[in-house]
Formats: C-alpha cells, sequence, structure tokens
C-alpha cells in the first residue's frame, strides 16, 4: 500500500470515531435533558436552551474532526 492509501483509510478512521463520538456526546446529552425535564418540569425552557447550546458545541467539535481528518488525508 502507498502512503495515499494509508492517508486515506486514516482519514476514513478519524471520521468514523468523531462521527462516534458526536453521536455518544448528544444521545447522553439529551438523555440527561429528558431525565432533568421529567423530574422537575418547571424548568423545560432553561434545560432546552442549555441543551441546544450545549448540542451546538459538540457538533462543532465534531466537525472540526472531520474537516481535520479530511484535511489530512489531502496533504499525504
Amino acid at each position: 500500500m502507498t502512503n495515499l492509501a494509508f492517508s486515506y483509510l486514516s482519514a476514513g478512521f478519524g471520521a468514523g470515531l468523531s462521527v462516534i463520538g458526536v453521536g455518544i456526546g448528544i444521545g447522553r446529552l439529551a438523555a440527561s435533558a429528558l431525565d432533568a425535564t421529567g423530574r422537575q418540569p418547571s424548568s423545560t425552557a432553561d434545560l432546552r436552551t442549555t441543551m441546544l447550546i450545549a448540542a451546538a458545541l459538540i457538533e462543532g467539535v465534531g466537525l472540526f474532526g472531520l474537516v481535520l481528518s479530511i484535511l489530512l488525508a489531502t496533504k499525504a
């Protein structure tokens, strides 16, 4: 295998790992928010705002991981 093939393979693994991490993070975030809403329904609006901000940050980190994988694949 050539260096180009290894760079594409590692980019695929990196992208896959970042997507798995984002999925786990958002899943845990949503589960915690639903649990908190079930315990105290009056604070739903505050929880929703906090959850959306945290989800956006998690998505940003995932997007950074994907872009970094693509950049590393094209540099080889």
